[in-house]
């Protein structure tokens, strides 16, 4: 399968494209920085500013899994809707882009704001969400809310609350649109698992123009 990976120097970028390369797909992995991504690959700068530009790298994919979010070495990311709205911003583009070249599909890793921690709750506005990173789960569900307006195929890859690098365990259960927790009320999963789940849906397409979550 033909796969494009963008902004994947992050860490999701990053820990996907290593699950997409080890299963064999081709791979063309596109970042701000291409000099930090692997040379075995296929590299492309280009930091998405562009949907003719982003048109023409995607043109001829399978399917793109966008990895982007708006660098958190900037204060304004724990602050400022307006910094962190460049999500939604680069998400429509993304959007425009993929309906332009005809590509079947993308992938977006996605926020955990969104989910419902209760009947009626969501996450973000749970009490139980940090203060500092509700700008960006409010970004987030901005990207959702275009993409659920958009006619591509498109899938919205919600993680729980706690994502981290860790180990690459395989096992891991999926879910909609609910939170999942685990038996010590910990809402988790690593880096490694949440890679994995992501590759086995554009493997196994299972939601298609919808939204899933992931958690132990």
């Amino acid at each position: 399968m033909k796969v494009v990976v963008l902004a994947a120097t992050g860490q999701a970028g990053r820990t996907i494209l290593s699950e997409l390369i080890s299963r064999g797909h081709q791979v063309t992995a596109v970042a701000r920085t291409p000099d930090k991504l692997p040379k075995s690959i296929n590299r492309v700068g280009d930091d998405l500013s562009s949907v003719e530009r982003i048109a023409e790298i995607i043109a001829g994919a399978d399917a793109v899994v966008s990895a982007f979010g708006p660098p958190k070495d900037d204060p304004r990311f724990f602050s400022d809707v307006n910094y962190t709205d460049q999500l939604a911003t680069v998400t429509e583009r993304e959007i425009a882009a993929v309906r332009k070249a005809g590509v079947p599909r993308l992938i977006m890793v996605g926020g955990c704001g969104s989910l419902e921690f209760s009947p009626g709750v969501l996450v973000r506005d749970s009490g139980h969400w940090p203060e500092n990173l509700v700008p960006i789960a409010t970004s987030h569900m901005k990207a959702f809310a275009a993409l659920r307006a958009s006619d591509i195929n498109w899938t919205y890859f919600s993680p729980p609350m706690l994502i981290a690098p860790g180990v690459r365990t395989g096992e891991f259960r999926l879910g909609g649109d609910s939170l999942i927790i685990d038996e010590q009320g910990k809402s988790w999963v690593s880096f490694e698992d949440y890679a994995v789940a992501l590759v086995d849906e554009l493997e196994e397409p299972a939601h298609e123009r919808s939204r899933f979550t992931i958690g132990y």
